[in-house]
């Protein structure tokens, strides 16, 4: 199957690896939260590319591997050089002796076949995307991330990072990033390091923009790229209402005024709320991607549909006029 959408790209950082705009996240076809089918999943990715869609992100924390397992399955048969993926070290998997239940209580409903064990050692870091590699079904991936190295950061720069470093300079990895929730971290990251590109979730939103303190300035000065996740706050942002969640809590009553509205004047110039929040991360140069968890085809392409949509100057003009986006904060240009 190929797809007969163009979709933007750009390079990470100083590397070869190139990324669309729209980034499909591999988190819910690993069963995140609930059930998704072989055929679902296969489904997703396939709106996806059909999309135009060609940067793949997933990790073995992912519904214990399945999710890696899916979307290397999703995607053979296609063009080696025509997509990237990436996959994620820090999280070593290994097998129960006997099973016990699910795997609920980490977010995945899948089988409880493995333990998950943090380590960031260059030892562990080989030998995790050796496994990613074998339930991939690829020769080799394209970016790396440090997954979550917030309280093993020390070792992480220490004994992981240089193992990615040899792996990039061998060829096995094309570029080297870390992804996190927080932004002061991958800030100490981005200075200290020769990363290409980091992964903020849920951090740079319309709603959050406290990485602008450090960390996209520091990107920008170093040419790191950043591929932003998590731009829905978890659900806020998709949809504010009573019991809507932001960072998988119940949101307050603050934040849910907020983003109430922030839909009332985006839907004054006829623009979804989501379609905003899509696009907003644009606003800052060092911004290469954004990505967006999917579970379904629908999903998919309700997702690229809406990221596909112009958006008036007006929109942000009046975000900015109103004081629901600070007056620093950088907005996209353009339609």
């Amino acid at each position: 199957m190929t797809g007969t959408s163009a979709m933007q790209s750009t390079f990470l950082g100083r590397s070869p690896v190139p990324v669309t705009e729209l980034a499909f996240g591999g988190a819910a076809i690993g069963n995140l939260f609930t059930p998704v089918t072989d055929d679902g999943a296969a489904a997703a990715v396939d709106a996806a590319w059909d999309a135009g869609i060609r940067y793949f992100d997933t990790a073995p924390h992912y519904g214990l591997g399945l999710s890696e397992r899916r979307l290397g399955r999703a995607l053979a048969g296609r063009p080696r050089a025509g997509f990237t993926v990436s996959t994620k070290v820090g999280r070593l998997l290994e097998p129960l002796a006997q099973q016990t239940g699910d795997d609920l209580a980490n977010g995945f409903a899948v089988p409880a076949t493995h333990r998950r064990v943090w380590d960031f050692s260059a030892d562990a870091v080989e030998r995790s995307i050796e496994a990613s590699l074998r339930r991939l079904g690829l020769g080799r991936v394209d970016v790396v991330y440090l997954h979550d190295p917030d309280d093993h950061l020390d070792l992480a720069l220490n004994e992981g990072y240089p193992a990615l470093e040899r792996l990039r300079a061998q060829g096995v990895i094309g570029a080297i990033g870390a992804g996190m929730n927080q932004a002061a971290a991958l800030t100490r990251v981005v200075r200290e390091t020769d990363v290409d590109v980091v992964l903020l979730a849920g951090r740079y939103t319309l709603l959050e923009h406290g990485a602008l303190a450090s960390l996209l300035p520091a990107a920008a000065a170093w040419n790191t790229s950043v591929v932003v996740g998590g731009v829905f706050n978890s659900g806020l942002l998709a949809d504010p209402r009573p019991g809507a969640t932001f960072d998988y809590a119940p949101v307050n009553a603050s934040l849910l005024g907020r983003a109430l509205e922030l839909q009332a004047a985006t839907e004054r110039h006829g623009v979804p709320l989501r379609a905003a929040a899509l696009r907003f991360p644009f606003g800052h140069p060092a911004v290469a991607s954004v990505l967006v968890g999917a579970r379904t085809a629908e999903e998919v392409r309700d997702a690229a549909a809406l990221f596909a949509r112009p958006l008036p100057a007006a929109v942000w003009d009046d975000l900015l006029a109103t004081g629901l986006i600070p007056a620093d904060v950088p907005t996209p240009k353009g339609p």
